[in-house]
């Protein structure tokens, strides 16, 4: 069986994590035939860890040498990178979701030309629940979001609205809104409520609270639904990223678990 060719678009630590998986647990499946960061030192440095001269100079490249694109950029990537796969009529697998919240009409066109777009669900548990719902009526989904102050340090809502989280000494909720003002808020640290909401009832229907203080050392994401199929809560304990504390640690191995159901015949879950 002939392997399909991968390329990955963003050389931080998620697409690092990434193509590591590649070179080793999906080297049966996959080939990786190219990377690129805007930042040529990342994607030079990361062709050298993994052992693959693959770098390459400009996105079109990477799109030209793959079946099978990985986002693992910005949200502002995310869009450029969905257009493209589907004028190329390519494959993808987004994982900057949030630059995708407002862009159901090009997941409208995906899906008219056959184009396969993957979402992992990053670092939550609960999508499968959510998807099996979301086939009767979902009456609402809210999302609260746990993180110690450096997870959310440098967030846009945070500089407009002037609030130091270093300065905060309790449990104090910094954020509470739809996922739509959320992720324009936190374009870096709620991406899981991209997903959620690209799941289940929009962007500007789910709820999402934001909540910081110094006791706390892990990022929790706390989810409840209720619909027609009773009421689901579900709690995930995330170990922030030795590299990235917005990122946690389970965000990149889901990024990875959905590239082996993608290439795998066998697939478990709704």
């Amino acid at each position: 069986m002939e392997k399909i060719k991968a390329g990955i678009i963003g050389c931080g630590v998620i697409g690092s994590e990434i193509a590591s998986a590649c070179v080793t647990v999906l080297s049966k499946k996959i080939e990786l035939v190219a990377l690129y960061d805007i930042d040529k030192q990342k994607s030079a440095g990361l062709s050298k860890l993994i052992k693959k001269d693959v770098a390459v100079d400009a996105p079109d490249e990477l799109y030209d040498k793959s079946d099978f694109v990985i986002e693992a950029a910005t949200g502002g990537v995310a869009r450029e990178t969905v257009k493209k796969v589907i004028e190329k009529r390519k494959s993808v697998l987004v994982m900057s979701v949030g630059g995708l919240i407002e862009s159901q009409d090009l997941i409208e066109e995906a899906k008219k030309k056959n184009i396969k777009l993957f979402f992992p669900s990053g670092a939550i548990c609960g999508i499968d629940g959510l998807k099996s719902a979301g086939v009767s009526k979902i009456e609402s989904v809210t999302l609260t979001t746990k993180k110690p102050p450096r997870g959310l340090a440098g967030a846009p809502y945070l500089k407009e609205k002037n609030i130091d989280v270093n300065s905060i000494k309790s449990e104090t909720v910094v954020f509470s809104g739809s996922a739509l003002e959320a992720v324009a808020g936190f374009p870096k640290n709620v991406n899981v409520s991209s997903i959620l909401s690209l799941t289940g009832i929009g962007a500007k229907k789910t709820k999402v609270k934001i909540v910081t203080s110094p006791e706390f050392k892990k990022n929790a994401h706390e989810i409840e639904i209720i619909g027609d199929f009773g009421r689901m809560t579900t709690r995930t304990e995330n170990v922030p990223s030795e590299k990235n504390p917005k990122t946690s640690k389970l965000a990149a191995l889901s990024a990875i678990a959905t590239l082996t159901a993608a290439v795998e015949s066998v697939r478990f879950g709704t």
